[in-house]
């Protein structure tokens, strides 16, 4: 259904910018991410030629766990680098200014129903789906992972079935059938999307699961029934992460024409992401996950993503927190090289990665 326009004032349409002055400090002004300018509907999307915008979607009740609906407001305003300018960011370990090649906004959030997650589940949907019309990518602050379901859906209903695959990093499956009975669940979106919207199995690429809990040997059994491509953390440790994550970007490619990018925070270990719901030690350390995500949007086509299962109250260092902002930073990076045509793969620049002779060893 799609969303009532009518009670908006009327303006010419295109990017609004929120910021009084050049130079803003983080905890100044009105927090839209990274400061950037903010739209309001498709109008705004295609007057600004929009090539990414963030969405929120401010949903806690699939987790059993509180906290999670305020994620995106931690992920706009709890920045604590000085500026809040996205146009003075440079990638490090690539030196590319991704805001000076890629036109990005901050699109709101979406108006979820507190009281309801089933109700709230189509309105992400639309909304997700109503950035994806004017051919810019979503990027969907969490939440909690339930969100998964409307967020990758909505991908499978502008490009087709069978053609979106989901890159999925986590400590957790999230393949159950139900959670304590309930469909709708950060546990159960995985299932969903097989079952009901047409994501084959064989189309979910999962990196970094270790829970003591899930799967068990029947859901275990279910995920190879289906197709689906995990690479523990089991096999990391044995194998080591880059020939994993190699081999990962291999499997995306197989099959899918699209490619949706799903991060749970909690695919860190604690010691990097502490202020998330289901913590599970031993993770991913932030110097394998943020380069591999630039890699991931730099040499995979990727159309949408998602970042979730930040609570910010149990963040008191921000840890959680910036590393969350730093992975969208690094895809939107990758992204921002692929339009750029620069080689791969694991493209860094040669003035700050050191001598040839000196790489790899």
């Amino acid at each position: 259904m799609p969303f009532d326009r009518s009670h908006e004032p009327q303006r010419e349409p295109g990017p609004i910018n929120l910021q009084r002055y050049m130079f803003v400090p983080n905890y100044a002004g009105i927090a839209t991410f990274f400061g950037l300018p903010l739209c309001l509907n498709q109008a705004d999307l295609r007057a600004g030629r929009v090539d990414a915008a963030v969405l929120g979607a401010p949903m806690d009740m699939g987790l059993g766990h509180r906290g999670t609906a305020f994620g995106p407001r931690a992920l706009r305003a709890d920045e604590r680098i000085l500026p809040n300018t996205a146009a003075m960011l440079v990638n490090p370990s690539t030196r590319i200014r991704p805001f000076d090649v890629l036109n990005v906004v901050d699109y709101g959030d979406v108006a979820v129903e507190p009281f309801s997650i089933e109700k709230s589940m189509e309105p992400i949907r639309a909304m997700v789906r109503e950035i994806g019309e004017t051919g810019a990518i979503p990027i969907v602050l969490g939440g909690d992972h339930s969100i998964m379901w409307p967020d990758a859906a909505a991908m499978a209903d502008l490009y087709g079935p069978g053609k979106v695959g989901v890159i999925h990093f986590d400590a957790h499956p999230d393949c159950e059938p139900t959670m304590f009975g309930h469909l709708i669940t950060h546990a159960t979106p995985v299932n969903r999307l097989i079952e009901d919207e047409h994501i084959p199995g064989r189309n979910f690429i999962q990196v970094g699961l270790r829970s003591a809990m899930s799967p068990s040997n029947e859901l275990l059994a279910w995920m190879h029934e289906h197709g689906m491509r995990t690479h523990f953390m089991a096999e990391i440790d044995r194998r080591g992460f880059n020939v994993v994550l190699q081999e990962a970007i291999a499997e995306a490619l197989d099959g899918p024409e699209y490619l949706y990018l799903s991060l749970d925070i909690d695919v860190l270990d604690p010691a990097f992401a502490p202020a998330t719901g289901a913590p599970e030690p031993p993770g991913l350390t932030n110097r394998e996950l943020l380069p591999a995500l630039r890699r991931i949007g730099h040499e995979t086509p990727i159309v949408g993503m998602e970042v979730v299962e930040i609570l910010p109250y149990l963040d008191p260092g921000y840890t959680t927190t910036m590393n969350a902002r730093r992975a969208i930073f690094e895809v939107l990076t990758g992204i921002a090289m692929r339009r750029m045509g620069l080689p791969g793969p694991d493209y860094l620049d040669p003035a700050v990665s050191g001598p040839p002779s000196a790489q790899h060893i």
